[in-house]
């Protein structure tokens, strides 16, 4: 499997009673309206790490019936522990899942050894094809160039989601790739333009959750070489991701999808959702993506 494009880093729509289904498959619909090229569902903007099993495999299959094989579905099936991972990995190939995006371990500080047994195993025991996540920041554990090269030698691991923020880690992903089969995904979505000009095969992006069809202009004119379009909608994103700064993951996104009609609902605790004036300031940005989007803005106080 070859990925590319634009892939959202979807959100997790949620109400009192966990996972929203209705807002859901409606979520699904906008962003494949929006000229996406697959979902990456269950990350760090889905809020994997609060959300139980149950309602990870519930979220998935929901997804995975609403897009009715149209795009690829990727699903995070990452946890602490390895078994946990192989777990939700083998539930959702039941599932219809086309692959696991498989975030490295956290909390702790793991050996490289560590690191490359992990997913050794992960991928002995499994039998879906398999995007490594690297977020260091997050993780404070760094898929380096010796971890990514040992991995490349499993043929079940097909991609990589760089979310590190380093340009120069992502070049070296690059030069050590000597796979055709193998996916290198920019993580960052001020760098969507540059990672693929550098030979990127995509982007899986958090803000193509709401500027939709501007983040896929940018990938489609740079596939038809229009390069200079494609700067204009790379740049024409950066107020939008300066707003969803303005909180804590995914607080920020999650107001502006309620914001353009999605029922989305609140993150989960701990996180807050914006305050009035964040929420005012948030508005003033999205009125910028009102007519190259084509939706209307509701106003929440």
């Amino acid at each position: 499997m070859k990925i590319r494009g634009i892939i959202p880093a979807m959100v997790t729509p949620l109400n009192e009673n966990g996972i929203n289904e209705e807002g859901t498959r409606k979520l699904v619909r906008h962003l494949i309206a929006g000229g996406v090229h697959g979902l990456f569902i269950l990350g760090t903007n889905g809020e994997f790490h609060t959300l139980s099993k149950e309602e990870k495999i519930q979220f998935a299959k929901i997804v995975v019936d609403e897009v009715s094989g149209r795009v690829p579905v990727f699903a995070g099936a990452g946890d602490i522990a390895t078994n946990k991972v192989i777990e939700l990995v083998n539930e959702f190939a039941k599932i219809g899942v086309d692959a696991a995006s498989i975030i490295t371990p956290y909390l702790l500080k793991y050996t490289d050894e560590e690191l490359i047994h992990h997913y050794r195993v992960i991928a002995e025991q499994t039998t879906l094809p398999i995007i490594l996540y690297n977020i260091p920041p997050n993780t404070r554990n760094f898929i380096n160039r010796h971890v990514f090269s040992e991995l490349l030698k499993i043929d079940s691991i097909i991609g990589i989601k760089d979310s590190s923020g380093d340009l120069e880690n992502f070049k070296g992903y690059l030069e050590l790739n000597h796979r055709q089969d193998f996916s290198l995904l920019m993580g960052s979505d001020s760098k969507i333009l540059e990672a693929l000009q550098l030979g990127a095969d995509g982007s899986v992006a958090s803000t193509a959750n709401v500027v939709t069809k501007t983040d896929v202009s940018i990938y489609e004119q740079f596939v038809a070489g229009n390069i200079e379009q494609a700067r204009q909608a790379q740049a024409s994103i950066d107020d939008f991701r300066e707003a969803c700064k303005c909180s804590t993951i995914p607080s920020g996104l999650k107001y502006c999808l309620r914001a353009i009609g999605q029922d989305v609902g609140l993150p989960k605790l701990p996180v807050l959702d914006l305050t009035k004036e964040e929420k005012q300031q948030v508005d003033q940005v999205l009125q910028k993506y009102v007519q190259a989007e084509g939706f209307t803005l509701k106003v929440e106080q």
